[in-house]
Order: structure tokens, then sequence, then C-alpha cells
């Protein structure tokens, strides 16, 4: 698959690099074509640099790597080259305080979809940190991380859903664009808890065969 990534930080680096491990062409793309050749250099692969248009025109799949803000921006520069492709959104409108810089508004990936309306765009990849995306693969407790993936193109969804198994993780249907937000949200939540007050969030969740109640055959205890 071809992939192009707009931007040069930390989750540009963490997924393109098991993406070219895995065989894809990847093509980085940034506004400093130096930051560009040296993210490129690192990844290997046969990791190619760019500049933003031509890592758009490059790919079948584009990562928007970019901070809540300015990936409307950029993809509004680029509409016509993200035409037909599908667009990854890996942001959190996550402000101070942990506050949802969103609310009462379309999410960051809806403005995505606004500024570039030619475009698939798909959300996943925002629930944690980018040093767990660095990991090969994010296991935990011999069970590999589940990854949310929104979107509404069935093509677009069937690559990022590939994209998703190369890092060593599992798709999960998280239904179409309009949910976004709902993990946009989750992710305001969860670094609140993590990092404002140094909670499990994975604890604030039964296992699955508790998530309506208990399971058939099992009563509660009486006390």
């Amino acid at each position: 698959m071809r992939i192009g990534v707009l931007g040069t930080g930390s989750m540009a680096d963490a997924l393109a690099t098991h993406w070219a491990r895995a065989g894809h062409e990847v093509t980085i793309g940034g506004r400093d074509v130096h930051k560009a050749e040296r993210l490129a250099r690192c990844i290997g692969g046969g990791a190619k640099p760019a500049g933003l248009r031509a890592a758009a025109e490059s790919g079948e799949v584009v990562l928007a790597a970019l901070p809540y803000g300015a990936g409307a921006d950029v993809a509004r520069d680029l509409r016509t080259a993200l035409e037909g492709k599908a667009l990854l959104d890996c942001s959190n409108p996550v402000g101070p305080g942990f506050r949802l810089l969103t609310q009462g508004g379309p999410s960051a990936a809806q403005q995505l979809a606004a500024a570039a309306p030619g475009a698939h765009v798909v959300k996943a990849f925002n629930l944690c940190h980018e040093d767990v995306w660095r990991m090969r693969p994010p296991v935990f407790d011999g069970r590999p991380l589940a990854v949310p993936v929104c979107g509404n193109d069935e093509t677009a969804l069937e690559r990022v859903r590939e994209l998703v198994r190369n890092v060593g993780c599992e798709p999960v249907t998280g239904g179409g664009l309009e949910r976004a937000g709902l993990l946009e949200a989750t992710a305001a939540l969860f670094i609140g808890l993590w990092v404002g007050e140094g909670a499990d969030a994975q604890a604030i969740a039964p296992p699955l065969a508790y998530a309506s109640g208990p399971s058939h055959g099992q009563a509660y205890s009486a006390t």
C-alpha cells in the first residue's frame, strides 16, 4: 500500500515505522523538508521524504499526524490531492485542564472531512500515547491492544484496519464518522484520569461478559 504521512512528529514516527517494516511504500511529508529527510532516514524501509503536497499525492492512505487546529488548514490546502483517498486522523483536540476543545461543535475528524470533502476520513490511533504505538507489538497481559476505527467509506475503513493490524493491534468497529467525536471525548476523559488523577482508566469498565449485567444463570450474591 502507498502511504503518505503529513507531519514529522512523534505519531508520524511511531506509526510509519511499523508500516515501512510491513513493506508499505511510505512517503514522509513536512513543511521542513530537512525534518522529513531525517525522519525518513530514521524510519528506514525505503521511506522517502517529500513536501506535504507530494506526500498527499503519493498515498492511497494519507495519515494526518498533525496537531489539532493545524490539520484542517493543511487538509484544506491539499483538498485536491486528497480527493478519493483515505485520510486517517489520529489527533486529539484536548486542551488545558484536559478539556475537549471541540465541545459543542464538530469533531476534529469532521472538521478534516469538511476541509477536504473529497477525502474519506477515518478516525483511529487517538487513544494512546505515541510510545504505546512504538511497541512491537502493543500487547498487554497477552492480549493485543484494540483500536476503535470510525468512518463511512468501507474501502477506506478496510485499508485502515490493515494498518491497525500492521501495528500489531486488533481493529474494532467504532461506527460512522459521526461517532469520531465520542473517540475524541474518550481520549479527553482517559488522559484526565491517567495524567490528572493517576487513575487506571481500564478499571472503569467491567469485563465484556458483565457489560449488560450478570450473565444468564449467575445470580447476585445475597448480603
